[in-house]
């Protein structure tokens, strides 16, 4: 599908220009298209009725996107064979914001973990792009899957029932599925949606969170003072309920690494629930941990921090381990790809800093 076929997104927030709507399994869709049905609006099939109202757009497609569970009608999820009456609120929504250009297949280097015809598990580096977006039209993880499927007939980068099942921010690292056929693509999802994957992150925070294993809960919502963060909502029914488990594996005074096990999927759930309890992810300049939060006022602990940060320009978080049911055999599959080099290299700065303390 190309843009005008429907389409979307990075998890970089400040790129999301779409409207934002709860599906009715409770995950985060994007509106592309929304119609309202006259009063005057004859019985007619919901696919004609997208056909006749995007340019450009295919029966065929639309028919997808509705197998996809992409096509709404008044909020509730319809098959293409729907008849649209008078005043309907139609939608199609994605589980990604809009791409506004033609996916371009791109020989972007991919770090396959593993690969069979109903899936791919692939370790992202820190810096890729995920979906294309806004100023991210190119050099994205998707182009490269583009690129990697280019001789493969049955897989198409743009329909929505294939490709990737879950996201990490574009400066985070680590693990990532994509399915490869529609019925994995179901099933992975139900798993991501039921809570029985198996995720855990490594993260250098600032501080040392007390007690040294613990459980964070608070609901995530978009920031009410910030609309490119996400914060923590204690009380009331605004946003979505989350809960990250942690566990701190290593300290060194000013500063610690925790593993951090998600038992939600939320935007941006460990940096959101970390800087909660009080302890920023280290060099996550959205929510503050780009500043020095902990440690000596002097000239060379700033310099240090410094040289910390630009040996892990990034916010300093790495989905190492994945683990799921595979869609087809039933198989436990569990992968795990080790820290990176700028996260290493950090924490044995710290380390080194800690014995000559």
């Amino acid at each position: 599908m190309a843009e005008q076929d429907f389409s979307s997104e990075d998890l970089n927030i400040e790129d999301d220009e779409v409207r934002l709507i709860d599906a009715e399994d409770g995950s985060e869709m994007y509106e592309h298209f929304r119609f309202e049905a006259d009063k005057g609006q004859t019985l007619l099939r919901v696919d004609k009725f997208l056909v006749a109202r995007i340019e450009k757009s295919s029966r065929n497609r639309i028919q997808q996107a509705a197998e996809a569970g992409c096509i709404l009608v008044n909020g509730k999820a319809v098959k293409s064979n729907y008849r649209v009456k008078p005043f309907d609120v139609v939608s199609i929504v994605m589980d990604r914001p809009r791409y506004e250009l033609e996916i371009i297949a791109e020989d972007i280097p991919l770090d396959i973990v593993y690969e069979d015809k109903h899936l791919l598990v692939v370790n992202k580096p820190a810096g890729l792009v995920v979906h294309p977006g806004h100023g991210n039209y190119h050099g994205t993880l998707v182009n490269a899957l583009a690129f990697h499927f280019r001789d493969n007939p049955d897989y198409d980068v743009n329909d929505p029932r294939l490709g990737l099942v879950h996201r990490i921010d574009k400066d985070t690292s680590g693990l990532l599925v994509v399915a490869k056929t529609p019925d994995a693509k179901t099933a992975l999802g139900k798993q991501f949606f039921n809570k029985t994957t198996k995720r855990e992150y490594v993260a250098v925070v600032w501080g040392v969170p007390s007690p040294a294993i613990g459980r964070i809960e608070g609901n995530i919502g978009r920031s009410l003072k910030d609309r490119l963060q996400m914060a923590v909502f204690p009380d009331g029914d605004y946003g979505k309920h989350a809960v990250t488990h942690y566990e701190v594996i290593e300290q060194f005074g000013y500063v610690s690494v925790v593993k951090c096990r998600l038992e939600t999927g939320r935007t941006h759930q460990i940096r959101v629930h970390m800087k909660y309890i009080g302890h920023p992810l280290l060099n996550d300049a959205r929510y503050g941990g780009d500043e020095i939060l902990r440690g000596t006022t002097s000239a060379k602990y700033r310099q240090f921090v410094n040289n910390c940060f630009a040996i892990c320009p990034r916010q300093a978080l790495h989905a190492r381990t994945l683990g799921f049911v595979h869609p087809e055999t039933g198989e436990e599959m569990f992968f795990s790809a080790p820290v990176p080099d700028d996260m290493t290299a950090m924490i044995e700065k710290w380390r080194t800093y800690l014995v000559k303390e």
